[in-house]
C-alpha cells in the first residue's frame, strides 16, 4: 500500500491547475502547434541533470492528495528530497511507515515514463491490491497535468487500475504481483519499483530475481519496504547493500527513520523526564522535547513493535519484528564464527566439514523431498554420536532413489552410520530404496518400524533440542546454511513453526531429526 498520504502539495486541479503546471510548454505549444512531445523529452532531458531538476519539477507538475483529503502539489519532504539527492541506479529504502517514499518513487517514475519515449515502468507490490493501491496516485497525477498534455501527447490509448499507455511516447506504466513468480518475465522494464518487498508471499528471492533481470542496462530500480524480521529477501537485499554508490552494479540504502516527518510530534516531553534512551535520542539525532511525546504515544500504541513500525534504527526495527524461534544473538554471534567446510563435492551440494575417524560412531539423518526444480531440498545431516558434533551435509533437490542411495553412501563412509530416515511423505520409498537397491541394513526403527515420524508429538521436541543446543553449545554446528535456515525458521499463527515465506526449512528438520535420535540412543544405552 502507499506508505502514507500522497505527500505535501498545494493547489487545485483542473485548468487553473495547467496554467500553473506547465506555462512554458503550453506557450510553446502555441507558437509550435506539434511540438509539446519534443518539449516533454527536453523535460526528461532536465530531469536527469540532477536531484534540484526533478524536485522542482515534481512540485510544479505533480498533483497528489493530503492526509486531510485535499488535493496538494508534490512537495518533497525531508525523506523524499534526502532519496533523491542520494539515489542510485538500484536502490533499496528501509523506511518507517507513512513516510510518502512510495508516492515519490512513483511520481518520479511517473515523470519519467512521459518524458522519455519507449519507457516500461512496473509496479509491483506484495499483492495485486496493493499494487493498485499505489496506482491510483498515478492515475491522480496524470489527472491534475494540463488538459492539452493530457488530451495531446499524455493521451491515453488504455487506463485502468494496473495499466496505462502513451501511444505517442510508445511508453507505458503497469502494476504487477510478487505472488505471480512471471512477473516481470519477457520484457525489458526502464523502471521497476517494488513495494513492501519483506511482505512478499511465496519465493520472493525468485520472483525479485525474474524481476531484476527484466531491468534495462540503464534502468532504474527502487525496492523500498518497512522491516518485518531479520530473514528473507528483503533483509538480504538490505545486508548486502552500499550506503554510497561506488559501482555500476551497487544497490544504494537509503534509512528513513520516522522523526524524518515533520508532523511526528506530540505533547511536550520536558528534558529532566525524559528516559536515559530519550536523551540519548535527543542527544544523538537532535529530537524535540514534542518527538519523545510522540515517540511514548508510538509505545503505548505498538508496544515492542514500535521499533518495527516506526523505525530508529537500521538494526533494532529488523529484530523488533522478528519471530525467530531460536536465540537471534547466538545464531549471530555462532554465524560469525562458522569457516568455510573442508570439502565440497556433488557441485556444492554437499559440504564436509569433518571426516570419518575410526572407532567413532555416527548418524545420518534424512529429510526426505519429492525431488524436481522448484520443489523442496532433500536434507543429510552426518553427526558424531558421542559429541553430536556436525560432520556433513547435504541439500540438494534430489528424488527417492538418489537421496537413498546418497545417504547410503555417506553412511558407508562415515563407519556403517546408522541412517535415521523420516518416513513421512517420501519417506516411506527412500526405506523401500535404501532396502531393496542399496541394501543398506542398519536403518533405524522406531515403534517396530524403520524410519523416524515427524507428528504433532514429536517435532515440538525436536524443534525445542535444536533451541536448547544453539543457545548451550552452538559450537555443534559448523553449517552456514544450517544456521542460516535457523535465523528464518519462525513461529507463524496458531503456534506452529516452520520457513519463513521464501525460506527452507530442510537442513533444520535434519539436524533436529539427528540431535533427537542422538540423545534416544544415547539414553537407551545408559
Amino acid at each position: 500500500m502507499p506508505d502514507g498520504p500522497e505527500e505535501k502539495a498545494g493547489g487545485g486541479a483542473g485548468a487553473e491547475v495547467g496554467e500553473r503546471v506547465a506555462p512554458g510548454l503550453r506557450s510553446r505549444a502555441r507558437r509550435k502547434p506539434r511540438t509539446e512531445l519534443e518539449a516533454l523529452v527536453a523535460l526528461g532531458k532536465r530531469i536527469e541533470q540532477g536531484p534540484r531538476a526533478l524536485i522542482r519539477i515534481a512540485e510544479r507538475w505533480l498533483l497528489v492528495r493530503g492526509r486531510s483529503g485535499e488535493l496538494m502539489r508534490l512537495r518533497a519532504n525531508a525523506a523524499q528530497r534526502s532519496f533523491e539527492e542520494r539515489r542510485g541506479r538500484q536502490n533499496i529504502v528501509l523506511k518507517a511507515r507513512q513516510m510518502g517514499v512510495t508516492t515519490w518513487i512513483a511520481g518520479r517514475f511517473f515523470l519519467r515514463t512521459v518524458t522519455r519515449p519507449g519507457s516500461l515502468t512496473m509496479v509491483v507490490a506484495q499483492n495485486r491490491d496493493a499494487a493498485e493501491a499505489i496506482f491510483k496516485t498515478v492515475h491522480r497525477m496524470w489527472e491534475g497535468l494540463p488538459e492539452d498534455l493530457r488530451e495531446g501527447p499524455l493521451r491515453r490509448s488504455h487506463a485502468s487500475a494496473g495499466r496505462m499507455v502513451f501511444p505517442e511516447l510508445d511508453s507505458e506504466m503497469c502494476v504487477g504481483s510478487a505472488s505471480d513468480s512471471n512477473a516481470g518475465r519477457g520484457v525489458s522494464l526502464t523502471n521497476l519499483l517494488c513495494s513492501e518487498v519483506s511482505r512478499w508471499p511465496g519465493d520472493a528471492v525468485g520472483t525479485l530475481a525474474g524481476l531484476r533481470a527484466a531491468l534495462a542496462p540503464d534502468g532504474e530500480m527502487v525496492l523500498e519496504s518497512t522491516p518485518n524480521g531479520a530473514y528473507g529477501a528483503f533483509y538480504e537485499e538490505w545486508m548486502s547493500g552500499v550506503d554510497e554508490c561506488g559501482a555500476v552494479g551497487d544497490v544504494v540504502r537509503h534509512f528513513f527513520p520516522w522523526w524524518m516527518e515533520e508532523r511526528y510530534v506530540g505533547p511536550e516531553v520536558e528534558r529532566a523526564a525524559m528516559r536515559d534512551e530519550e536523551l540519548a535520542l535527543v542527544t544523538m539525532f537532535g529530537l524535540s522535547g514534542a518527538q519523545i511525546g510522540y515517540r511514548r504515544g508510538l509505545e503505548k500504541s505498538f508496544g515492542v513493535l514500535r521499533s518495527q513500525e516506526y523505525a530508529e534504527d537500521a538494526v533494532s526495527c529488523f529484530r523488533a519484528s522478528d519471530h525467530c524461534c531460536f536465540d537471534v544473538a547466538a545464531l549471530e554471534s555462532r554465524l560469525g564464527e562458522v569457516q568455510e567446510p573442508r570439502e565440497r563435492r556433488r557441485g556444492g551440494a554437499l559440504w564436509v566439514f569433518l571426516p570419518a575417524m575410526p572407532r567413532r560412531e555416527y548418524i545420518v539423518a534424512v529429510d526426505t523431498a519429492g525431488g524436481g526444480v522448484h520443489g523442496d531440498f532433500s536434507a543429510v545431516q552426518v553427526i558424531e554420536r558421542s559429541t553430536g558434533l556436525q560432520c556433513a551435509e547435504l541439500r540438494e533437490r534430489l528424488g527417492p532413489a538418489e537421496t537413498a542411495r546418497v545417504a547410503a553412501d555417506l553412511a558407508r563412509e562415515y563407519g556403517g552410520a546408522v541412517v535415521v530416515v523420516e518416513r513421512n511423505n517420501h519417506g516411506s520409498a527412500v526405506l523401500a530404496y535404501l532396502e531393496t537397491r542399496e541394501r543398506y541394513a542398519r536403518v533405524y526403527e522406531s515403534g517396530g518400524q524403520a524410519g523416524w515420524l515427524t507428528s504433532a508429538a514429536t517435532r515440538p521436541e525436536m524443534i525445542a533440542r535444536m533451541r536448547v543446543l544453539l543457545e548451550e553449545s552452538a559450537e555443534r554446528f559448523l553449517s552456514r546454511r544450517l544456521l542460516e535456515e535457523c535465523r528464518t525458521f519462525t513461529a507463524g499463527t496458531g503456534g506452529r513453526y516452520g520457513a519463513a515465506a521464501g525460506s527452507h526449512d530442510d537442513l533444520v528438520m535434519a539436524m533436529g531429526i539427528a540431535q533427537t535420535v542422538r540423545e534416544e540412543l544415547i539414553s537407551a544405552a545408559r
